[in-house]
């Protein structure tokens, strides 16, 4: 008799990755991506230094169920409000977007209000991650 395989708290969610702006560093971005994997989702990553045009692009060709994107540049303001202007001119305004990364704490109520559903900072738990998103995406 076999066990029964749990499929994940983000299983059948289709979630982009995206590092967009200048920013030259992945490794957390990639982190971020194997455990939203380990998590039951199919991650859809952009790689290094896309703009938020390009991101936009990729959300709507995969029919993603969240956009999150990874900024240590400190233009994470601007990045995100492009994003979400381009999500909202495509008519996707509904797909929720995530911040993460290197994010003052004043800055993250001001992401909030732009209509980022979630900030997450480098020193939040993975299992926190996870399930915050779990929540916003069922």
């Amino acid at each position: 008799m076999s066990a029964a395989i749990d499929p994940g708290p983000l299983a059948g969610k289709r979630i982009l990755v995206a590092k967009p702006g200048l920013d030259g560093h992945d490794s957390g971005a990639k982190v971020i991506a194997l455990a939203l994997r380990d998590a039951g989702a199919e991650v859809i990553y952009t790689g290094l230094r896309k703009t938020p045009e390009f991101i936009v692009r990729v959300a709507l060709d995969e029919d993603v169920s969240a956009v999150g994107l990874s900024i240590l540049s400190g233009s994470h303001k601007e990045l995100a409000r492009e994003v979400l202007d381009g999500l909202r001119a495509a008519g996707a305004g509904d797909i929720p977007v995530f911040v993460g990364g290197t994010i003052p704490p004043e800055d993250a109520a001001l992401l909030l209000a732009a209509g980022v559903k979630g900030v997450f900072t480098n020193d939040m738990p993975l299992a926190q991650m996870i399930a915050e998103l779990a929540r916003t995406l069922a």
